[in-house]
């Protein structure tokens, strides 16, 4: 198979970087500043967008023979997003409203090849069960591992490795979870190796 010379990973998320380093090839990090769009109620076409743009930033930057990968994840908890809490009360709110629920993680992937414009978006969801938490828990996980980086206030990391995705501990907030571990995190690896496939062809 014929590889591109370069992969551009348009996002600077420590977790987006770590996943994407699995493919086992190496790739660059450019962000670019771009004004996402952003809605309470969930819509499929909002978070493509913002794939797209993320990706299409980086490439009006003029970068030469490259595959660029722009990702956007959302958490929605009956239909409402759940965005990046801006302190810890919104954090301890949020975790609120997940104990004892089923929520959708939902992340948009684009690929877009610099050189013929040609590019792929596509969506990856999963579904993650939290177990019912007390306040102490949910306070104490605020402050030790400080989630206010991340939407819906949580880092699955943090709770279960990809390993334990069958039989978590009792002490872990994810009781089960439906579809892929590293789409939660972030970035399907997944599905972006099968992109990568499509337009390396």
């Amino acid at each position: 198979m014929k590889f591109m010379k370069n992969i551009i990973l348009a996002s600077n998320s420590p977790r987006r970087k770590e996943i994407l380093n699995l493919l086992g090839r190496k790739f660059e990090i450019k962000t670019s500043k771009v004004d996402e769009f952003f809605s309470k109620i969930f819509d499929e076409e909002i978070i493509k967008k913002n794939s797209l743009i993320k990706a299409s930033g980086v490439k009006q930057e003029g970068v030469r023979n490259a595959l660029i990968i722009g990702a956007d994840t959302m958490v929605i908890l009956d239909s409402v997003c759940l965005v990046k809490p801006q302190n810890v009360i919104e954090a301890l709110f949020m975790l609120k409203k997940l104990s004892n629920k089923t929520h959708m993680v939902v992340t948009s992937h684009t690929i877009i090849n610099s050189e013929t414009g040609e590019n792929l978006t596509e969506l990856s969801k999963s579904y993650v069960t939290f177990r019912k938490l007390n306040l102490f828990e949910i306070i104490k996980y605020i402050l030790t591992k400080k989630p206010l980086d991340k939407a819906g206030s949580y880092g699955i990391q943090d709770f279960i490795s990809i390993n334990e995705i069958n039989n978590p501990s009792k002490n872990s907030f994810i009781k089960k979870l439906d579809g892929s571990y590293y789409n939660v995190m972030g970035l399907d690896i997944d599905l972006i190796q099968q992109m990568l496939e499509k337009l390396e062809k």
